[in-house]
């Protein structure tokens, strides 16, 4: 596992069995035997006490190297892409990124801006910002635009059905409507929200090719930690910067995701395989750590 070559790799590796101790001893090994410089290195994980961990790891293996190799989270990455290019966006580069309670305070702020109907009771027009907000985050998690979820609305609406069916549609198409101004306002207030960081990153590179074969080029080799815990669009933003030298290396656990409850898709590890067909599989199974 550490010391393969050129390709994509897929670890499945259990708990304990030494999924991040793989990762630096890769990227160790990657520098040792020049097939990288530290800065064409991107390693990606969750969260920002991995990345710190995975960091002095790696300083302790090779020295120095870690001012250069880019260890970070999924929504660190996205954020620093995103300053660099947020004018290409549409979004001024000093955009204020809003945490969950900030998102909530902002909806409800901006209530009576959205085009809420079923969602918005008289007795409680604010009863439904939570669901609004979750429904909003899933639909951002699978890189789903409002565009595409209004004709889905419309679709539904033009298959007609009982009146069960007319509700639901008529459902669909005001949660298509809302999450199309919520987006907006968020644009035109200058903010984003966690969802974005990822998201509107995948949008930049689709949106400007020269932007994404900037970044193509510089990483040479990307790993990524705990990979069952990805979602879908953070998937599409792997595919897109490997594309160019396909020196993706992944390490997961099949039977483990901890962030079902951010949309974490364990299909990921299920479909690496389907989309690199020729990738090289490596299972770890000793656990030392009980």
């Amino acid at each position: 596992a550490v010391t393969h070559g050129r390709g994509p790799l897929l670890i499945i590796a259990g708990a304990g069995t030494g999924k991040t101790k793989v990762i630096t001893h890769r990227i160790a090994w990657l520098i040792a035997a020049k097939r990288a410089r530290p800065d064409e290195i991107l390693a990606v994980t969750f969260t920002e006490k991995a990345a710190n961990e995975m960091e002095e790891r790696v300083d302790r293996l090779i020295p120095y190297s870690t001012a250069f190799v880019e260890i970070s989270t999924f929504n660190s990455f996205g954020e620093r892409v995103l300053r660099n290019y947020a004018l290409d966006l549409g979004f001024p580069s000093d955009f204020r990124l809003l945490d969950d309670v900030e998102q909530a305070v902002f909806v409800r702020a901006n209530l009576f801006r959205l085009p809420l109907r079923y969602y918005r009771p008289l007795s409680s027009p604010t009863r439904h910002i939570q669901e609004l907000l979750g429904a909003i985050k899933k639909l951002k998690q699978e890189d789903v635009t409002p565009e595409e979820y209004l004709a889905h609305a419309r679709k539904l609406e033009a298959a007609g059905g009982g009146p069960a069916d007319r509700e639901a549609a008529l459902k669909q198409r005001e949660m298509a409507e809302v999450y199309a101004a919520y987006d907006e306002l968020l644009r035109k207030d200058g903010k984003i929200d966690f969802e974005d960081q990822v998201r509107l990153a995948a949008r930049l590179f689709r949106d400007r090719p020269a932007v994404l074969a900037e970044f193509q080029k510089k990483y040479k080799y990307i790993l990524v930690d705990e990979f069952q815990d990805t979602n879908y669009v953070q998937f599409e933003l792997l595919k897109m910067l490997a594309r160019r030298h396909r020196n993706l290396t992944v390490v997961g656990d099949d039977d483990q995701s901890i962030f079902r409850f951010r949309g974490a898709s364990l299909s990921n590890i299920l479909n690496f395989q389907k989309t690199y067909p020729k990738a090289k599989a490596v299972v770890l199974t000793a656990n030392y750590r009980s």
